[in-house]
């Protein structure tokens, strides 16, 4: 989720600041002689023994990832779904149970207060993943807006853990320890969730993830997460399962092109800025097909059909110097500098071989194709416009 150039150092002995969380699995983090580092209110491992190894192990094999400072926030009632439909952008009561759907909670002004993943679990039954830093926030808007309707908000966070499975072997390892729910496990589709018992611990098992890659997301209570952390890295090990930490998370999920909340995603963007447009609708409509007015509609309306000021693009270096967060993206070779954007993510692409960032840049320069530079500590690297994702996995 971030790079270590991005994220204070752990110190020497790995131990947590105060009023710092841990989870569940944070012994079996240092056991295993993770590098760890606050992140979202959290200590956790930033990587284990190599970043390169741990992100080249996912693209390849497998990585076992520890999410449990995600957020867990249950939303249940007969009017859960329509509750949910005015609090979200999107439009949750078309979401079959078992299905799982991208979303955003916006403010009035259509800005991003966080992205989401509902699951529907129930005809009544949601359960709402946050952002680690952003649950409170998350939990408390959900009271507040779905407090109208009969339905009820529970963040159900502090007793869930949450691990996650991602790589081409990921559906073997998963499905190796699943007994009689193997083959529901392999029939599992993209965005979907099922009840499924996997190494003895009965888990909501679902098929999303953040690396681009193929993989599945176990939500387990939170005393059962060790017994499972060490039943799949042992059934994995000889599939090529390693141990990944926060810096292979971001790297991986920016060669895919993912947005991380606080780079791509703030409260000073909308869906739109970030070519996320698609996950706002406009068109949805209550059970008597009223439109719905939800949190941020007129706003969003309203830059839906304005000319943007900024556009997200990708970016690919032509050097080896990479961008980072934060930098300026300017015309290039032009004296004096003419600064058109400002970088949000940027890495060294271990899959491409070469530098690869995110930035918002003005429409006029965001064309594929178009030759930019990125100011890197006063000296102009070049880059060049091309399309996201960077990368896609490979299908058979």
């Amino acid at each position: 989720m971030t790079t270590p150039s991005d994220t204070p150092a752990a110190d020497a002995a790995g131990a947590p600041a105060d009023a710092t969380l841990r989870t569940a699995l944070y012994d079996e983090h240092q056991s295993l002689g993770a590098s760890l580092t606050e992140f979202g209110g959290w200590m956790m491992p930033l990587r284990y023994a190599s970043d390169l190894a741990e992100h080249r192990a996912v693209r390849e094999a497998a990585g076992l990832f520890d999410l449990s400072h995600m957020g867990e926030i249950h939303v249940r009632g007969p009017e859960a779904a329509h509750a949910l439909d005015v609090a979200l952008v999107g439009w949750l009561s078309k979401v079959e149970v078992g299905r799982a759907r991208y979303t955003m909670i916006v403010n009035e002004h259509g800005e991003v207060l966080d992205d989401l993943v509902v699951y529907r679990l129930g005809d009544e039954h949601f359960m709402v993943v946050a952002n680690a830093g952003n649950v409170p926030l998350v939990a408390r808007e959900l009271a507040e807006r779905v407090a109208p309707f009969d339905a009820e908000v529970v963040d159900e966070s502090g007793a869930t853990a949450l691990i996650a499975v991602q790589g081409p072997r990921a559906e073997d390892i998963v499905a190796g320890l699943s007994a009689g729910d193997a083959d529901a496990v392999r029939g599992l589709r993209y965005y979907a969730a099922i009840a499924a018992t996997v190494a003895g611990v009965e888990a909501l098992v679902a098929r999303t993830g953040y690396t681009g890659e193929d993989g599945f997301e176990l939500f387990v209570p939170a005393e059962h997460a060790v017994g499972l952390w060490r039943s799949l890295l042992g059934a994995g090990e000889p599939d090529g399962l390693v141990p990944a930490g926060l810096s292979a998370r971001d790297s991986l999920r920016l060669e895919a092109g993912m947005p991380l909340y606080g780079h791509e995603l703030t409260t000073t963007t909308t869906p739109y800025d970030a070519r996320l447009g698609r996950v706002v609708r406009l068109d949805k409509c209550d059970a008597d097909g009223n439109p719905v007015e939800f949190v941020g509609r007129a706003a969003l309306e309203a830059r839906k059909m304005s000319e943007p000021a900024r556009v997200l693009v990708g970016l690919k270096g032509l050097g080896r110097r990479p961008a980072r967060a934060d930098q300026h993206v300017v015309v290039s070779h032009h004296e004096p500098q003419v600064v058109v954007g400002r970088v949000t993510s940027g890495a060294p692409s271990p899959t491409l071989g070469h530098p690869i960032a995110m930035a918002y840049v003005t429409p006029e320069v965001s064309a594929e194709g178009t030759a930019l530079s990125v100011d890197v500590r006063g000296r102009e690297e070049e880059f060049v416009v091309v399309p996201l994702p960077f990368y896609t996995r490979p299908t058979d």
